[in-house]
């Protein structure tokens, strides 16, 4: 019998931290995701049958154990703790139904949290995002060198990058150079 045992986007069997200078890039392997997308005509169906609010463009909400984040038109990104919901998407679907297509993501996605004084200097240097005009909660789409990502201010001075988590060693590699470089 094999003995499988899961590894994070970057390799490991723990999350991976660096604390460089006064910024902390933390991998953050144990939220489940999944996409919602409200299908035609749908939207108010959808925020019905689920117990979360829904965000507008570029927002992000938290309800309970879910925090959502807007991807698109009528498309959402949904985040709770896979510990207490690794069936996420199953549970989504059975909530809403045919109002929504519901798509597993947790395995396509890599996650690092930076945080620290120093985050704005980091995220300037990598990206064309207007990090220091970002309101707690708000998400957007941009580039990170290459590589395109959902760039998130969680709090004050914490901001979340999801990208492919086929990127996973890219985005690191390029976080911690982007650390380094202004520490």
């Amino acid at each position: 019998m094999h003995k499988l045992k899961p590894i994070t986007p970057l390799g490991g069997h723990a999350a991976h931290v660096d604390q460089i200078g006064t910024l902390t890039i933390i991998e953050v392997v144990d939220q489940a995701l999944a996409s919602l997308a409200a299908r035609n005509g749908q939207r108010e169906v959808l925020q019905k049958a689920l117990p979360l609010r829904l965000p507008d463009v570029g927002k992000s909400t938290s309800d309970g154990d879910f925090t959502v984040f807007w991807i698109g038109p009528d498309q959402w990104m949904v985040s709770a703790a896979h510990d207490a919901h690794e069936l996420l998407a199953a549970e989504l679907k059975q909530m809403v139904g045919a109002a929504a297509s519901v798509t597993e993501q947790t395995d396509g996605w890599c996650r690092f949290d930076v945080s620290g004084a120093a985050h704005c200097g980091l995220f300037e240097r990598l990206s064309s995002v207007p990090i220091r005009a970002m309101q707690p909660g708000e998400v957007q789409r941009g580039l990170i060198e290459h590589l395109g990502a959902f760039i998130w201010r969680i709090e004050g001075d914490r901001m979340a990058v999801l990208a492919p988590r086929s990127a996973a060693a890219s985005l690191h590699q390029t976080l911690v150079a982007a650390a380094r470089s202004i520490s």
